[in-house]
């Protein structure tokens, strides 16, 4: 008799939440069972430096519808997504973080909603229980995403949210190296919609995000889901192009009226020095892509799966 497959798979990255895990399970099967007892918790290890894998071991000991992926190597939180992704089965897919800022009890709202009639329903988080730095981080980059991507993009919106499998379908068949969970799935398109969740605090410990991790991240996804940066630098060469070209004129005006005696060397080594910078960052620019574009050709899989703990987890191409 063949098993039917669940009709919810919640996919959760782990890094560093060794001690969160008992209660996200926990919060997660209180939520989901009045709901269908037929469901599965997929939780990623991206290599977690903590006991994350040994406690993922041992909630799958606990309840047959945990399944554990453990990655080879620290892969980050939107590959390890993915992996979770190409090993869920559900007919709706629940993603969220493993952190309990995202609230397990939302889950059934969120369901009500996408039964209106939507694909897509994104948890927007109204009142945000992060630090100062992290918001205003997030406002900026957000905003400066919207701008080079042309696409709307709300700080307030993370990977929470709930997707039907024709959704996620899509996502998976898009193996481009640079993973952004939420860019991809407005890509995709289908009918979305959103819907304002309660943020928790971070129990315990920060977020593994520092300054650098988030700015390699701005980086990473610009460079991945926009050209504009490239379309920038033509405009800004022809901004230049055109006033060096009306100075030009008004130069060759003034040694007409006799009005030039010395040429200035202050002027003529500020110029160098503008335009020499400015070839190094058109050049800077064009690298970056040529650099993404290297580490795409290559065509590495996006994970490797050093383990996986769980009943009948099928084995996806990655």
């Amino acid at each position: 008799m063949d098993i039917p497959p669940p009709i919810f798979s919640i996919v959760s990255p782990v890094y560093r939440t060794d001690t969160m895990i008992p209660e996200l399970v926990a919060r997660i099967i209180r939520s989901v069972t009045p709901l269908t007892t037929n469901f599965e918790i997929i939780l990623v290890d991206d290599r977690s430096p903590d006991k994350s894998w040994e406690e993922i071991q041992t909630q799958v000991h606990l309840d047959s519808r945990v399944r554990g992926l453990r990655l080879s190597r620290n892969f980050g939180q939107h590959r390890a997504i993915t992996a979770g992704l190409d090993y869920s089965q559900g007919e709706w897919i629940i993603v969220m973080d493993c952190d309990l800022q995202d609230r397990p009890e939302e889950i059934p709202a969120l369901l009500a909603k996408a039964q209106e009639g939507f694909d897509i329903v994104l948890a927007r988080r109204f009142e945000r229980q992060d630090g100062a730095f992290k918001k205003l981080f997030s406002y900026l980059f957000y905003n400066i995403l919207s701008y080079l991507t042309g696409t709307p993009q709300d700080s307030a919106i993370a990977n929470f949210g709930i997707y039907n499998r024709k959704v996620i379908n899509a996502i998976c068949e898009l193996r481009e190296s640079t993973r952004y969970f939420p860019a991809m799935a407005r890509w995709v398109g289908f009918r979305v919609s959103t819907l304002d969740v309660e943020h928790a605090e971070r129990p315990e410990g920060t977020s593994s995000y520092n300054i650098k991790r988030l700015v390699n991240l701005a980086l990473d996804i610009i460079l991945a889901y926009s050209d504009k940066p490239l379309r920038l630098t033509v405009k800004f060469g022809l901004l230049i192009s055109a006033t060096s070209f009306i100075g030009t004129i008004y130069m060759l005006w003034q040694a007409i009226e006799g009005k030039i005696q010395v040429l200035g060397y202050a002027s003529l080594i500020v110029s160098i020095w503008f335009f020499s910078g400015l070839i190094i960052l058109i050049m800077g620019i064009i690298g970056l892509y040529l650099g993404k574009t290297f580490e795409g050709v290559k065509n590495r899989p996006i994970y490797v799966v050093d383990d996986f703990i769980g009943n009948a987890i099928a084995q996806q191409e990655v």
